[in-house]
């Protein structure tokens, strides 16, 4: 079979021989493969990321000088199972997987795995137990996008947002994107996303953000008067002094009434914020610029050393929530809310190529105003 091999940062189409499935393992054609913000940066920082994984726990990860086939953003056809397999899917179905793979006790990440060929080739394997039909006769190019979604409906989930929320994107690229749309798709009645990229700003725009921010010109956090956000220590310490006279003219004790409201969920107003660029310095930006008791969930994948003041999130109680990938549940909640039509992520897609077409791909995305999310499509040619 043909497959993109990437070894040392370079990355060609090579021969390789066709996978041979083993005991649960499903024999898949690939139908479309998406090129993921990771894959981007694994090319160039592979060994950091090996480094950081082996120390997680994953020691799959591939060196630089491994030779390996990056893709686990996938749309399949079940083409046959190995010995002894369930075989639930008849074969023909088309199916999306989060990328794993097991090997007797271990389990790769296929695409992210020098065993285990991710989906920029024109065949892989995937474990059958985690293989989802593709439902409502979605086309394989919105199907790619389960698992990129995915990771954005988990983000959403671990930042607790409410509808009544202001949800702050910072970044708008595939993953900002998706964190954009599934927000929208929740109900979040406000997003307002900010990126210096005018294309990323319209792709915002497309995904249902309310407001889109050219950081050059405005702080996403301007508004701060319109939504009652507290931005200085000594706002802050009026609002104490103004609570607490407020409260004075209530029949119960001011420390009671207090109580109540905190039991209520009464409190200073304050936005969620998403970063989405994974760059040194953005989150220390973030964390100057953010209004007191901002939540700020970093979902971008920063392969650098950075640094934060410590001082000010602390005399800010700004809180951090640090997320990664997705479960199989939220797996299967992104790939249907896409096939219901609950989530408007199809602008994201701006490009599909074929195998030969990938080193381009990866050159073309640097270029924010072009594109966003390129499809791999092995039957296809440049």
């Amino acid at each position: 079979m043909k497959a993109v091999v990437c070894q040392n940062g370079e990355l060609r189409v090579e021969d390789l021989p066709d996978p041979v499935p083993q005991r649960g393992h499903a024999l898949l054609k690939v139908l479309r493969c998406g090129i993921c913000g990771s894959d981007l940066h694994m090319r160039h920082h592979c060994d950091e990321l090996k480094a950081v994984n082996d120390r997680v726990g994953y020691p799959a990860l591939p060196s630089a000088a491994d030779a390996f086939v990056f893709g686990h953003e996938i749309c399949a056809e079940v083409l046959d199972y190995g010995p002894g397999s369930k075989r639930k899917l008849k074969p023909g179905t088309r199916v999306v997987s989060p990328p794993i793979v097991r090997w007797g006790s271990e389990i790769d990440m296929a695409g992210l795995s020098a065993r285990s060929n991710g989906g920029y080739a024109e065949q892989m394997l995937l474990d059958e137990l985690v293989l989802m039909p593709v439902p409502n006769g979605l086309s394989s190019d919105m199907a790619a996008l389960s698992e990129p979604m995915a990771v954005a409906w988990h983000a959403v989930r671990r930042s607790e947002v409410k509808k009544k929320d202001v949800a702050v994107v910072i970044g708008c690229g595939p993953v900002g994107l998706g964190v954009i749309a599934i927000l929208k798709a929740r109900g979040v009645g406000t997003v307002i996303a900010s990126d210096f990229s005018p294309g990323r700003r319209a792709l915002a725009k497309a995904c249902g953000a309310d407001l889109v921010i050219d950081p050059r010109e405005s702080s996403p956090y301007q508004s701060w008067e319109e939504y009652g956000w507290v931005t200085t220590f000594g706002g802050l310490l009026g609002m104490a002094v103004e609570t607490r006279e407020a409260l004075e003219k209530v029949p119960v004790p001011w420390w009671t009434a207090w109580r109540m409201a905190e039991a209520l969920g009464v409190g200073p107003k304050r936005p969620v914020i998403f970063e989405c660029v994974g760059v040194p310095g953005v989150l220390n930006q973030i964390v100057t610029g953010a209004p007191l008791f901002s939540r700020v969930v970093v979902v971008g994948v920063c392969m650098q050393h950075d640094t934060i003041e410590p001082a000010i999130a602390i005399q800010k109680e700004v809180e951090l929530r640090f997320v990664f990938g997705h479960s199989p549940l939220e797996y299967r909640d992104a790939l249907y809310m896409i096939a219901d039509g609950k989530v408007r992520c199809e602008p994201m897609i701006t490009g599909v190529v074929g195998l030969d077409g990938v080193e381009g791909a990866f050159a073309a995305l640097g270029d924010p105003e072009k594109h966003a999310k390129i499809l791999v499509d092995p039957a296809k040619g440049i």
